[in-house]
């Protein structure tokens, strides 16, 4: 086993420090875009998201949570509010009667469309409109691989359940 390194060489530490300040800079501007248009956290704009992109507009909760980095017990709670606005329903798995299902309603849909053309905008101004296609290619490349680093021993809240 290699030791760890005792410092980050000055080029990770302007990459580390530029890293934290885009994400503290980026998030709060989305969330506040995303409460406005839609009333809707960071977080459940993410579970309808995926569950939009998803075939038939339905996942199992686990599945749902593997791909959104929060506590279980959090997303539960999250999906709770969603359903009680009327944007997804749960419901006992059809594949799995140990799994609940999770499927997003036409309210859900409406929701998302309203906030959709406003996410998109502040993402590209916020982040891309500095950046060619190149750069934003690189960055998808470098994040890319960084993600899949970090989910190779993932928190708990991140950690892919094995199918049954």
């Amino acid at each position: 086993m290699t030791d760890a390194p005792r410092s980050l060489t000055p080029t990770q530490l302007t990459a580390y420090l530029a890293f934290t300040e885009a994400g503290s800079l980026l998030r709060p501007a989305v969330e506040a875009q995303l409460r406005e248009a839609g009333r809707l956290s960071y977080v459940q704009f993410q579970l309808l998201a995926r569950l939009n992109d998803a075939p038939h507009g339905h996942l199992r909760m686990t599945d749902l949570a593997d791909g959104v980095v929060y506590s279980r017990s959090g997303l539960t709670y999250q999906a709770t509010l969603l359903e009680d606005r009327g944007l997804i329903t749960r419901s006992l798995s059809s594949e799995d009667e140990r799994s609940t299902a999770v499927a997003l309603t036409d309210d859900g849909r409406e929701v998302l469309a309203a906030v959709f053309p406003g996410h998109i905008e502040t993402v590209h101004r916020l982040l891309f409109a500095p950046l060619s296609d190149g750069d934003a290619a690189h960055l998808a490349r470098i994040l890319g691989r960084v993600t899949e680093h970090l989910r190779a021993a993932p928190p708990r809240s991140a950690t892919r359940r094995r199918k049954t």
